[in-house]
């Protein structure tokens, strides 16, 4: 049984469950906000476009592999010898037209800018360099993201890692990432989550920092 409750205590939603509300204004998504609380397990999104709030509760599959993934993704920033601030969990939102929740956001050309800050505030901070999705529950799509312009989008689902990349208007998807040139993340990913799920996230993390040594 699908269970939503919003109340001045707090939402509660059954886990494995997205509702949609609609006609719903800007002020209306903030209170949802207000509303949730400390449970940052129950996802929201607002669409200005849609006038929608999003509220999805994930299932333990979805935490695991959003975990696992933020892990590889760690591994690829720590082989390339690069910096980063990492969120999770965040809200992105642009005042009146969106507001989303990724599964886990970078900060690494733009790092420097958000050091130290609690919230991030797109009316004066930089968006993340890198976005990611698991879509285990709901549903994703670079529109979605377009009004908060991440550079760059990854959507994990269904076995299957896709990278969009904003070109300033619309997300258009890649096969490579421009983060890590040179290295496969979409078939790396995937076959590591994979490995993940069988043997255990640390194994598959040992397993896929010792198989970036192929690549320099």
């Amino acid at each position: 049984m699908v269970h939503l409750t919003i109340t001045s205590a707090g939402v509660d939603l059954s886990p494995g469950i997205e509702v949609v509300l609609r006609h719903q204004t800007w002020a209306d998504y903030e209170e949802v906000l207000e509303h949730r609380q400390d449970k940052a397990a129950i996802k929201v999104r607002y669409d200005g476009r849609t006038q929608e709030i999003r509220l999805m509760a994930p299932l333990q599959k979805h935490g695991n592999q959003s975990h696992t993934l933020s892990n590889l993704v760690e591994a690829l920033l720590r082989h390339a010898g690069r910096d980063w601030q990492g969120f999770d969990p965040v809200t992105l939102k642009r005042f009146g037209e969106a507001g989303m929740e990724p599964d886990k956001c970078f900060y690494i050309e733009r790092r420097e800018g958000i050091l130290g800050k609690e919230r991030i505030d797109l009316a004066s901070d930089p968006p993340p360099d890198l976005a990611i999705e698991v879509d285990a529950t709901s549903t994703t799509g670079g529109e979605d993201y377009e009004p908060l312009r991440v550079p760059e989008l990854w959507i994990y689902r269904e076995d299957s890692l896709d990278i969009y990349l904003f070109d300033g208007q619309h997300y258009r998807e890649v096969l490579q990432s421009p983060t890590f040139p040179g290295i496969p993340v979409c078939q790396l990913i995937p076959a590591y989550l994979r490995r993940a799920w069988e043997a255990g996230s640390s194994v598959a993390l040992r397993e896929f920092e010792s198989a970036l040594g192929d690549f320099t």
